[in-house]
């Protein structure tokens, strides 16, 4: 027990290190980031992700308790203290009209705790990723050639941008009878957003180009809630239907506006320098921002000890949201998940490959993006691995592994397509902490 103990802090105090580290840059190079407040983050774990990201009808995993913030309700199954934090990767090649790039990044993806308060109760918190924007993108645009081939008027156009969110929540769960449990998390979304456009003449030295940045600084409660209803087969109830909903509620949160118009030049060497001027400075203008209400509907059927399979269908009412009163101009979001998980022998004793856990689903998202008339999909693949460690007679240990390979947009319409990968690695700890020992 005590060396995984030590592995477990040791991963713990390096994911968080490194991950905050990471989170102070981009940790996502998409174009499509640049809209909204980025790309929103759905909140799967990485066992629900190898799943294909079935969430909504899942508590525990093949005997393991599972922190499922997705659906609060799932906290009244647990009943031994969990610890569930881990990392992620991402590697996306962007292509576009004959063009292509490569990008990679790195964040710690989250950081779960929940602390069983009664035999059908628990509480949970932790910090998890909402959104993250991350891009760098240059247009051209020619107007004539003068000299020896050279275009002294062409224009680039510089557009860029930074940052994220995060979602610190405190969420209950209990059940009522045997078979119904309902929950709900309180969340504060924070983090900041930077956006930046350039307008560069570098083909005539010594001419003032500008550069227009937009920063917003975000903070705002959320609200989280869910239920799950399952129904027992077989003689010794090992056998589960269950039925799942849950919904972020529609929310206002707060942005803190800065505005900045500048000149600058550019040198010899093609850098830029420091601002001449501002043009326009406005700091410190204070907006709202409206989130709209996300809905989720799973179903699932467990085999304990044997196997998962579900789906969960999840509809984001986007063409709500607003930023001071005006709307964005999106649609409403529709994403389909479907997967499962198979365990050849979780008692095989000789056998470790036989107590592994392997995971496979698919994904398909209609995403809030309408660009070009031109909807702005995903559809990924998904598989992952529960690799269980020795355990002892009170502490059970897991890592969990998953990847996700997809794509997302299309170069139709002059857009850009992404081939990506996500990776997912988290270590899980299932423990009896806080009881009281009697001795005789």
């Amino acid at each position: 027990m005590t060396k995984y103990t030590r592995l477990f802090i040791t991963f713990l105090l390096a994911a968080i290190a490194f991950g905050a580290k990471a989170q102070s840059t981009a940790t996502t190079s998409s174009p499509y980031s640049k809209y909204g407040l980025g790309d929103i983050t759905p909140g799967y774990l990485p066992q629900n992700i190898g799943m294909g990201g079935i969430s909504t009808a899942i508590n525990k995993i093949n005997f393991y308790n599972n922190i499922n913030p997705l659906n609060p309700a799932s906290y009244g199954a647990i009943n031994l203290t969990t610890i569930d934090v881990g990392i992620y990767s991402n590697i996306v090649n962007l292509s576009q009209a004959g063009q292509k790039a490569s990008d990679a990044n790195f964040r710690l993806s989250h950081v779960a705790f929940a602390v069983p308060i009664t035999k059908r109760s628990a509480i949970s918190f932790g910090l998890l990723p909402y959104s993250e924007m991350g891009y760098n993108y240059k247009q051209t645009l020619s107007r004539g050639y003068t000299g020896k081939g050279v275009d002294t008027n062409a224009t680039n156009y510089v557009y860029n941008g930074d940052g994220g969110l995060s979602k610190a929540y405190f969420g209950y769960g209990f059940g009522i009878g045997k078979h119904f449990l309902i929950g709900g998390n309180v969340s504060y979304i924070f983090g900041n957003l930077q956006q930046f456009s350039s307008t560069e003449i570098p083909s005539l030295y010594g001419t003032l180009n500008s550069r227009v940045e937009q920063s917003n600084a975000i903070g705002g409660a959320n609200f989280d809630y869910g239920a799950q209803y399952s129904f027992d087969f077989g003689d010794q109830s090992d056998k589960h239907l269950v039925l799942g909903y849950s919904a972020s509620a529609k929310s206002s949160i707060n942005s803190t506006n800065t505005y900045i118009v500048s000149q600058y030049s550019i040198d010899a060497n093609g850098v830029a320098n420091t601002a001449a001027d501002s043009v326009i400075s406005i700091v410190g203008g204070k907006t709202k921002i409206q989130l709209p209400q996300v809905n989720h509907f799973g179903i699932s059927f467990q085999n304990d000890g044997h196997f998962i399979i579900g789906a969960d269908y999840s509809i984001g009412h986007w063409s709500a949201f607003t930023v001071s009163g005006a709307n964005a101009g999106f649609q409403d979001s529709k994403t389909l998940n479907v997967g499962g998980e198979f365990t050849p022998n979780i008692n095989a004793l000789h056998n470790y490959f036989a107590r592994v856990d392997y995971r496979l689903g698919f994904i398909y998202d209609q995403s809030y993006l309408n660009i070009s008339n031109t909807n702005i999909n995903r559809t990924a693949l998904t598989f992952g691995l529960g690799l269980p460690l020795s355990p002892n007679l009170t502490t059970f240990y897991k890592i969990n592994f998953s990847a996700e390979l997809g794509q997302r947009g299309t170069t139709a319409n002059g857009l850009v397509k992404e081939n990506y990968v996500n990776l997912h690695l988290s270590f899980v700890l299932n423990d009896k902490w806080f009881q009281r020992y009697k001795f005789e």
